[in-house]
């Protein structure tokens, strides 16, 4: 019976793998139906395996929920090189402007070890034991403005750890992020944060949680989710709603890394078909160019194969080229490995044309992998340089329209949030998710040197689909806390804005 039971399982989680078109080709799911997708599932079951030692999880919440601080957290406790730094470092906001404004804006990796027979935490190194399961933990934006970043890295993870705070309860972010992740099939483990407070009410937000499971369409399975009561500032977890302070000398993240063991699948892996990848990030390494990251989905891969990269569309197929370097994550820093399988989360470099959503493979693969369609932008500026102006020249030293262009071209292959459209032979419409992306990328270019001028933003209009005299603008759910006195005030300016009160 436990047998049986295991090959259901299986079979169950390969399914909802192809269902997220990880595994078969476009044309495929869209000839085959269920009955043919279950025949098709089952023909492949002896080449699929499930890797017990490995866990990809994505920590994902509102902004200011204390998602950076639980993951430095889980870092420490794991030994993982930051035993000796202060609690409130949020070593995972490596950029500037991410440390100065005190927000993540990109996706990062890193990794921890803990033991699957005792579920203590183990040093995070190469030379682990048989019984260490790896566990990948991505660090997303909690802005919305960078959901973008959200959206790209589900199709790297097995389950999310959604990040609540235990005094505002759920956000609109926290909806979003949510949805994303119901979308993939996944089942969420609940971390409600910041239980340390006295303002905490942790009995309202968990029936608030539920109520918003609920109102976006989880299933019964992802409607039985596991809830972690936490305070990653004090460096705390326990299953059990605390009542009261909780000695902190007795008490570790041990109970949320039996929740992420226990609850998050092991990752199904392919070892018999090609390697293929899936490009999610890129980053810059001063020695050797671009450097791809990504999940593999089936194979594996060592230093010197030869591959290819392939357009989203499957149009375009590089020439063939070198692995000249893999990385995988211990702790936070990138340590080189010759060889890596399928369900690892890995860098890998040699393809400095290659961009986000390509599909990285072996040269018998002609089939790109499907990426998750990433939602449209919703606001638009105009760039242009700053050659009208008395005082152009004065600011920086990259002032012509082509080097705008160029910089502007560069972050749309790694920023797939953000499209570019050209208006004229000096001008070109930038859309992104929001006014504070659009201005975090101004400024990232101001520090480099540029000089430019732009527009205020405007929303993106689209035509409506069913009246095409009709045209649909983007809509926004905002939530504002203010004294009583001046509630009369607020509503009254968000009335001349056409907001609904709700």
């Amino acid at each position: 019976k436990k047998e049986k039971k295991r090959k259901k399982e299986e079979e169950r989680m390969f399914l909802a793998h192809l269902n997220r078109g990880w595994r078969a080709s476009t044309m495929l799911r869209q000839r085959m139906d269920v009955r043919k997708r279950e025949t098709f599932a089952r023909s492949l079951s002896s080449s699929l395996r499930t890797r017990e030692n490995l866990r990809n999880v994505a920590i994902i919440a509102h902004v200011d929920h204390g998602k950076t601080s639980l993951v430095d957290c889980m870092l420490k406790q794991s030994q993982s090189g930051l035993a000796d730094l202060d609690m409130g470092s949020r070593v995972m906001d490596s950029n500037k402007l991410e440390q100065e404004r005190g927000i993540t804006i990109l996706s990062k990796c890193a990794s921890i070890l803990l033991d699957s027979k005792e579920t203590e935490v183990s040093s995070s190194s190469s030379s682990s034991s048989s019984s260490s399961v790896r566990v990948n933990l991505i660090d997303t934006p909690g802005h919305a403005d960078f959901g973008g970043e959200v959206e790209r890295i589900m199709n790297m993870v097995d389950g999310v750890c959604l990040v609540v705070d235990a005094t505002e309860g759920p956000m609109s972010q926290t909806k979003f992020v949510l949805m994303k992740a119901l979308a993939q099939g996944l089942r969420p483990i609940v971390v409600i944060n910041k239980c340390d407070r006295e303002t905490a009410r942790l009995g309202e937000v968990e029936n608030e949680v539920f109520d918003m499971f609920d109102a976006v369409g989880a299933n019964d399975e992802q409607l039985d989710f596991p809830i972690v009561y936490a305070s990653a500032k004090m460096g705390w977890a326990t299953l059990e709603e605390p009542e009261g302070s909780v000695e902190t000398d007795d008490c570790d993240m041990r109970p949320l890394f039996d929740t992420i063991l226990n609850h998050v699948p092991p990752p199904m892996v392919d070892d018999v078909t090609p390697f293929s990848m899936l490009v999610t990030q890129t980053q810059a390494n001063s020695f050797l160019g671009k450097e791809l990251i990504g999940r593999i989905q089936t194979g594996s891969v060592s230093v010197g194969d030869l591959c290819h990269f392939i357009s989203p569309d499957g149009n375009s197929i590089s020439e063939d080229a070198k692995v000249t370097k893999i990385s995988q994550w211990q702790g936070i820093v990138q340590t080189d490995i010759e060889r890596a399988s399928s369900g690892d989360v890995v860098a890998i470099a040699g393809f400095p044309r290659a961009g986000v959503n390509d599909t990285l493979a072996t040269t018998s693969v002609k089939e790109a992998v499907q990426c998750v369609p990433i939602d449209p932008p919703v606001l638009s500026i105009i760039v242009t340089s700053n050659s009208a102006s008395p005082l152009s020249g004065m600011d920086g030293d990259k002032c012509t329209f082509p080097i705008i262009m160029e910089r502007l071209e560069a972050e749309i292959e790694t920023n797939v949030s953000l499209t570019l459209t050209k208006i004229g032979s000096e001008q070109v419409q930038l859309h992104g998710r929001g006014e504070l992306q659009l201005g975090i990328l101004l400024e990232q270019m101001r520090r480099e040197g540029f000089e430019l001028a732009c527009s205020s933003p405007q929303a993106v209009l689209k035509q409506d689909e069913n009246n095409p005299e009709s045209m649909l603008e983007p809509v926004e759910e905002l939530v504002i806390d203010c004294h009583n006195d001046h509630a009369g005030q607020v509503i009254e300016k968000m009335a001349k804005r056409k907001a609904d009160l709700v």
